[in-house]
Formats: structure tokens, sequence, C-alpha cells
């Protein structure tokens, strides 16, 4: 016999791991689907009322293999695992069979999706116009509904931020997670967990990812001919130490630092911790970062706009990063 229960906002239906015992049809309210993972937890999918949930367990009795909670109050019909089996019972048994196996395919295939998707090339996962698409969202959310933190930070929680991203612009919030997540590894966010399942996300450099988001949206859709050349993890360490050294000099009245380049190579070892060699700069001149090298009775120079360059080599550097974190 079938029953209804209340299920109160932020309470579990059930957990991963958890034996099963019945299957439930979503009357009210909405839940969600996640996979723990360490201290918080990824959200899946949602589930509105009218669905169903727990019925993949029916035939074979395995253990949950996700979480599903309430994100509002909700209420659901209970259907047990003994009364639908005894309904079953009296169903033909090749009827019986054909469910049973269209419930194992199923769950066959999910598996199957899930390795297809470890294994997709991130560029198919997360093209670089989707990756500033998600940044700009969470600046978005951060700038409207943020409160100030410590040091210019901003707070903003992840429930609006899930909110935003599945309901204004339906994005899959999974995806969001793996944005989010790389940015914490990558010292921009720290999530702190709020003990309801939820986490507080601190945008610790707000600044950044506003010019970022900016300077890589205007860089994506430039013509290819006029923009600069995407560089690469090497180049970026090299286009550092050499505004390392920039700074050490007075700018010229057009605001650019000369930089001794045999100064540059003498001193890299001690200053950098690796040897930065005079050849080392030319990807950088070709891609116009600099400017090409300047020979004088007193050595060989170039010219570096600090202003222009500096923002550029941290923009790659993230860009670099996140690419190996959304793998």
């Amino acid at each position: 016999m079938a029953e209804e229960k209340k299920i109160a906002k932020n309470v579990y239906l059930f957990r991963e791991g958890d034996a099963p015992d019945a299957m439930y049809i979503v009357k009210s309210g909405e839940f969600v689907v996640t996979k723990t993972k360490g201290n918080s937890e990824v959200v899946l999918a949602d589930i509105q009322a009218g669905s169903m949930v727990g019925e993949m367990a029916l035939f074979d009795s395995k253990p949950r293999s996700a979480n599903v909670k309430a994100l509002k109050d909700s209420e659901v019909m209970i259907l047990p695992y003994e009364s639908l089996n005894k309904q079953l019972e009296q169903l033909p048994v090749w009827v019986k069979s054909i469910i049973k196996k269209l419930n194992e395919n199923i769950r066959e295939a999910n598996k199957k999706i899930k390795i297809l998707e470890t294994v997709q090339n991130e560029e198919d996962r997360f093209p670089p116009h989707i990756v500033n698409k998600y940044i700009s969202i969470l600046n978005l959310v951060c700038n409207k509904y943020g409160k100030p933190e410590a040091n210019g930070a901003i707070g903003v929680s992840s429930v609006i931020l899930r909110n935003y991203t599945i309901q204004i612009f339906q994005e899959a919030t999974n995806k969001m997670q793996s944005v989010v997540t790389a940015l914490t590894e990558l010292g921009y966010l720290i999530q702190e967990d709020r003990g309801d399942g939820s986490q507080k996300i601190i945008n610790t450099k707000p600044s950044e990812l506003f010019e970022f988001v900016d300077w890589y949206n205007e860089w994506l859709f430039e013509l290819e001919k006029k923009r600069l050349q995407s560089l690469t993890d090497t180049e970026v360490k090299i286009l550092n130490g050499l505004l390392h050294f920039a700074k050490k000099t007075e700018p010229n009245s057009k605001g650019l630092h000369k930089v001794n380049l045999t100064d540059v190579q003498n001193d890299s070892m001690r200053d950098l911790g690796f040897l930065l060699k005079i050849d080392d700069v030319n990807p950088l001149a070709t891609k116009e970062y600099i400017s090409e090298r300047i020979l004088d009775d007193k050595g060989t120079y170039l010219m570096v706009e600090i202003a222009k360059v500096e923002p550029m080599a941290r923009n790659w550097t993230l860009i670099n990063n996140l690419k190996k974190k959304l793998r």
C-alpha cells in the first residue's frame, strides 16, 4: 500500500550506499541527486514534482548509487518494493524478464556514459567560451548577491549560484561545480561547508576574475588575424621572468621598461630559479607580447609594457591551468 510522506528542506530521502526498500513519486517540491565528493557534494540532476526516483533497485536490490535530498519542503508517495514485487509476480514471466533486462541495460548504459564522459577531450566538455560563461555566471552572482569578506573577497551561497546556473542560464550544475572546484584549487575561490549540505563560496580575487572574463571574451571573439596568439606554459614562465626584471627598472615616457637581456641571463638563476637565456624571448617577440631585441654598445635589450603584459601573463596562466583541471 502506497503512503505519503513529507520531507523537509535539506533532508535526505536516501543516501548513497543505503539499502533500497522503496521507490518514490514526487508529489510536490523538488529534490536534487548528488554524489559525495570529499567534504562536499556534486549535483548530478534535479527531480521535479511528478517524477519518479529510486526505481532502479526494484529488480537487483543494489545499494543506492547517489544521494537524493530535498531542495525545498516536499512530499513523496512511497511505493515499497515488497508491494510492487507482489504485483509484478502476477505478470507473465516473459514480461518480467523484459522489464528486468531493460533495467540492466539502463544501468549498463549509465556506466558507459560515465566512462565516455571521463575520456572526452576537455575541449569537448569545456570549450573556451563555455568556461568563460561559467566564470561570468559566478561573477554575476557574486556581484548581485555576494557579501563582503576580508581583504576585498566576496562570499555567496552555492545554492544561489546553482539556481542561477540551471534556472536562469540553463547550464549544467555539475559543470559549474567542476569550474568552482578548479578555481578553488587554483586559489581564486574558497569553499566553506555550511553544515546543511551547501557551501559558502568565497571569491578571493573578484577583480581579477572580472577582468579575466572581459579580456578573454574580447580575445575569443576577435578576428584571428588581429588577436595575439596564445601562450604556452613555458612562454608564460619566460614572460613572468621578464616582468620580474622589468619591474626593477624605471619606465620611459611611454610607459615602457628597458630590460637588459644579458643581465637577465646572468641573474636569472639567482632571481628566478631557472636559466632564462637571451634566445628564449624570441617566441614572445614573434607573438608581439614584447618588442624585438634591440642591440647597442651596452648590450641586448627589449622593451616591456608592464601594464599591458602583466594581466596577459596572469590570464594565460589561468587559462592553461583551467585546461589541465577541467579534463
